[in-house]
Parts: structure tokens; C-alpha cells; sequence
């Protein structure tokens, strides 16, 4: 159970809270043109993405985690390596679909916070994506376990992920229920499966 502004101490309270804030919060970020002003593909970015997110739940918004984290037998990026992880995904190319996908990949890896990684990073893959190519992912056309076992699988073969992702582009790029639907469908993909942590 996490430590959070709101005083909830009942897990499922914690993850309804969660998502009607950061709805709130992520509707905020598109209509008044905050990720237009951010430098896309940049951990910069991300970091003011999960801060606005998070920022009235949580005292951790924003920042780098300094716990080590692991999901099921998959340990993201320790703690030790994170900082030298995230200025070397700085600097990965994002030109093409390809690149992009590969340094989404690699941000899932490092998976740079304690919690809401997932919809902070969504976004954070849609503005490099509106940005490089005019494009955007419907997250309601990806699958739930297609996604999980791709993610899972996409450190040593990330052509699975790239082909879901791929199937998934539209040009809606402006539409606001199309941004929506990354956050909409938080909960298929991360945010209420419990983290193993180690305070260091």
C-alpha cells in the first residue's frame, strides 16, 4: 500500500481515486496544450507528464523512483543503473515507427517510477509519435494479453509489440476521446497489480 496526500489506506479505494483523478488531470494536459510545450521522447517530458498526473496523490510525482521494482519474475532497471538507463534512452533516435517503438520498449524497462507508469507513458509514446509521424495509438483496438505478452517478451523480440502497436495507428491526432482511450484503458495494463519493492 502505497503512502499517498489523500489518507486512503484501502488499496481498491487508493486505485478507484487513482483513476478518477488522473483522468481528471490527463484531460487537463490536452485541453490546455501541456504536452504541445514539452520536448517530446525526453524523460524531461515524461516526468512533467506523471507529475501533473499524480501530483495531488501522490508526493513521489514526477520524480525518479529509488526503489528497486519488480513485476512477477520481471525486475525493471535497478535502482543502481536507472540514471545512466534513462540519459542513454535520452538520447535513442525517434524518426521512424521503429525507433519509437524500441524506446518505448526501453522505458518500459526502466520503468522510472513507483507507480503509474503505464498511463504516464502512454502519453508520453503518443506525443513522440504526433510529433515524428502524425500519428497516434487507438489503445481501444490493442488486446489486453496481446499487449501484456508482447511487453513481456518485447526486451528479446520487440517485433511482436511494434506489429500490435502498428495494427493500432490512427491520424486522430487532435481528438481528445482518442487521447482518452490510452488513459481509459490504464487498468488493462498495469495499474492495480501489486509491485514487489525494496527500499534501498
Amino acid at each position: 500500500m502505497l503512502e499517498n496526500k489523500l489518507g486512503i489506506t484501502n488499496s481498491l479505494e487508493l486505485a478507484k481515486a487513482e483513476e478518477r483523478i488522473s483522468k481528471k488531470k490527463a484531460v487537463e494536459l490536452f485541453e490546455k496544450g501541456i504536452l504541445d510545450k514539452l520536448e517530446a521522447g525526453r524523460i524531461a517530458a515524461l516526468q512533467a507528464i506523471h507529475k501533473h498526473l499524480f501530483e495531488d496523490i501522490y508526493d513521489f510525482a514526477g520524480k525518479i523512483r529509488d526503489v528497486n521494482i519488480a513485476k512477477g519474475t520481471f525486475r525493471f532497471a535497478p535502482v543502481m543503473y536507472l540514471e545512466a538507463s534513462l540519459a542513454n534512452i535520452d538520447k535513442m533516435p525517434q524518426s521512424t515507427f521503429d525507433e519509437i517503438i524500441e524506446k518505448y520498449v526501453e522505458m518500459n524497462i526502466a520503468h522510472p517510477f513507483r507507480e503509474g507508469n503505464g498511463r504516464a507513458t502512454r502519453i508520453w509514446l503518443d506525443c513522440i509519435l504526433k510529433k515524428e509521424i502524425g500519428k497516434v495509438i487507438d489503445w481501444s483496438l490493442v488486446d489486453k494479453e496481446d499487449y501484456l505478452l508482447a511487453m513481456e517478451r518485447s526486451p528479446i523480440r520487440d517485433i511482436e509489440i511494434k506489429h500490435i502497436l502498428r495494427s493500432a495507428l490512427t491520424d486522430k491526432v487532435t481528438d481528445r476521446e482518442m487521447f482518452m482511450k490510452g488513459i481509459d484503458h490504464s487498468y488493462y495494463y498495469e495499474d492495480y497489480t501489486t509491485f514487489k519493492t525494496e527500499n534501498l
